[in-house]
């Protein structure tokens, strides 16, 4: 039993100290060499050179790992079936990053944007000087996408980007059931790295305002699409129901047999037991007009 828990926790550092292969390396010369993939090699070796006139050069990840074990890298492993080198493109993309780095701080109120990565899907050496710029709908949700520029000669160009950042979002600090008042009780304010989000995570809570919409499992990010207005109404219970009409005010209390957000409309029951159409207002206050 001994023996079995010392070579599981052998196997548990090997894998741990395994470093995975990038799907796509970009470099600026024309030769692919050690240094392209380890950092500050002990002596530098020539791997591939980009043949005549491509600007792209594709590896089998298994011969690719053979080669770096050879020269005494055995820490290696890849995800991919190949790997792609790629050189990269001598243009100026401060336009295009100053357009991703301006839609995430409009989504997102608080971010951290540590680094951003854009490069084009194949090589160009020039640029147009006019031209616009189109961005994926819902890119904002993750940290990678794709973008494109026209032309006005309508040709579009292509670019693949990445951002690296933190983002602060709310976690469910529970279960929390439907329709229950979200606060700063139930959940936790939280940085974390910009991913992959399904919807556009919840950037702030007031109290007394949204509820959930539906169940939210515990240590959930909450996003727009878990939350709706908070019923201020709800079923069963006493209303105070302003009746207006033809410069005549009158109050009275009713029963509300509907929950009722904000301006909805519900239908309350007098004490005489007739039913009556009313206009949420406010907490526990109808109108009828």
């Amino acid at each position: 039993m001994l023996l079995k828990f010392l070579l599981c926790i052998v196997l548990s550092f090997n894998l741990l100290a395994k470093e995975s292969l990038q799907k796509n390396y970009y470099i600026d010369t024309d030769e692919i060499k050690l240094s392209t993939i380890v950092a500050n090699p002990k002596s530098d070796v020539l791997f591939f050179k980009f043949e005549k006139n491509r600007y792209t050069k594709r590896v089998k990840s298994k011969d690719l790992i053979r080669l770096l074990k050879s020269h005494g890298y055995n820490n290696f492993n890849s995800k991919n079936r190949y790997i792609k080198f790629i050189k990269k493109s001598p243009i100026n993309l401060s336009k295009l990053e100053d357009e991703v780095r301006n839609l995430y701080k409009n989504k997102y109120k608080n971010i951290n944007i540590k680094k951003i990565s854009i490069e084009p899907r194949g090589y160009i050496k020039t640029i147009p000087q006019s031209y616009h710029i189109n961005i994926q709908q819902k890119s904002h949700l993750s940290n990678y996408g794709t973008l494109y520029i026209k032309t006005p000669q309508r040709k579009k160009i292509f670019f693949d980007y990445y951002i690296d950042a933190d983002v602060n979002v709310f976690l469910s600090r529970k279960n929390i059931k439907k329709d229950t008042e979200l606060s700063m009780m139930n959940t936790l304010k939280k940085t974390i790295l910009l991913d992959k989000f399904r919807a556009m995570p919840l950037q702030d809570i007031r109290r007394g305002t949204i509820q959930a919409k539906h169940h939210i499992k515990q240590n959930s990010v909450i996003t727009l699409r878990d939350i709706e207005p908070l019923n201020i109404i709800k079923r069963d219970s006493s209303v105070n129901v302003n009746l207006s009409s033809r410069g005549i005010s009158i109050t009275f209390i009713a029963k509300a047999l509907q929950d009722g957000k904000l301006n909805d409309i519900i239908t309350i029951q007098k004490n005489d037991g007739k039913r009556l159409k009313a206009r949420v207002v406010g907490k526990n206050r109808v109108e009828i007009r």
